[in-house]
């Protein structure tokens, strides 16, 4: 009998990772390339994949900022989740956009929520005091990096980086979410918009004096924000035009039922 010959596993390349600048280490993305497309090739390229996302580690106050935000969120619903946690938290913030009869009435809504997690004079002295600074570059830049430090558990893993103003200049007052967990979580483009984005630039700015501007990445989960950099208004931005994520449960059925390939704008949205 001849001896069999040895299969070699499918080669994998590893290209540079464009680079980010951020506070101060440099966020790596990978891509991979298989040499081969057997369904063993593609389980590792899969894996390889995931193992490049970072992986957010609990920190001592997450549990505390979860509860408070939930508990402010679960006051304005009217209404909280028998769920543990995260799982509970996407579930009061769902039942916060079914709530809202139109996209504004949502939008003031989540405003209020963000309001009240700080006190009154704390906000007003900030637009008043440090938001004229340095043509409002100082009070951008601290956001940002508050942002960074206080936000991860609910959005995951992200940096500060810098972005162009509207003035021609660059500044340290952005902050980079590798893949933002809320949405993922939520699987919902409507949550992501008219709970997240809108009324985190309407927040910034009306109350803050800080212009921002959120640019959420509907393909890999990615949001880059914009400290410093004025925002169009909500009727203006082409966000709006965005369809239904893939993995949003009520999209399946409505292509189903549309029976059309053409996905139209999600209907909460």
């Amino acid at each position: 009998m001849k001896p069999l010959g040895v299969v070699g596993a499918p080669a994998i390349s590893s290209f540079p990772p464009p680079n980010f600048l951020f506070l101060p280490k440099l966020l790596q993305r990978h891509r991979f390339c298989v040499s081969c497309t057997s369904p063993g090739s593609r389980t590792v390229e899969h894996a390889k994949t995931a193992a490049s996302i970072p992986e957010y580690k609990p920190g001592v106050f997450d549990d505390l900022f979860l509860n408070l935000f939930r508990n402010k969120l679960a006051a304005e619903v009217g209404w909280d989740s028998n769920k543990p946690g995260y799982d509970g938290l996407i579930e009061v913030v769902n039942r916060l956009l079914m709530k809202g009869r139109t996209r504004a009435d949502t939008i003031e809504a989540a405003v209020r929520v963000l309001r009240s997690l700080f006190p009154p004079f704390l906000l007003e002295l900030y637009k008043m005091l440090i938001a004229p600074i340095g043509g409002g570059k100082v009070a951008a830049m601290m956001v940002a990096r508050v942002t960074a430090l206080s936000c991860q558990w609910l959005m995951g893993p992200c940096k500060v980086n810098s972005v162009d103003l509207d003035n021609g200049t660059s500044c340290s007052s952005g902050v980079y979410v590798e893949r933002c967990k809320y949405l993922e979580e939520s699987k919902c483009a409507s949550i992501c918009i008219n709970t997240c984005k809108f009324p985190t630039q309407t927040f910034f700015m009306d109350h803050m004096g800080v212009p921002l501007l959120m640019e959420p990445n509907f393909s890999d989960y990615s949001c880059q924000f914009k400290f410093g950099v004025l925002a169009p208004q909500p009727e203006d931005d082409g966000i709006l035009k965005e369809p239904c994520l893939e993995s949003c449960p009520l999209a399946a059925k409505r292509r189903v039922v549309a029976r059309n390939t053409d996905e139209p704008p999600c209907p909460k949205i």
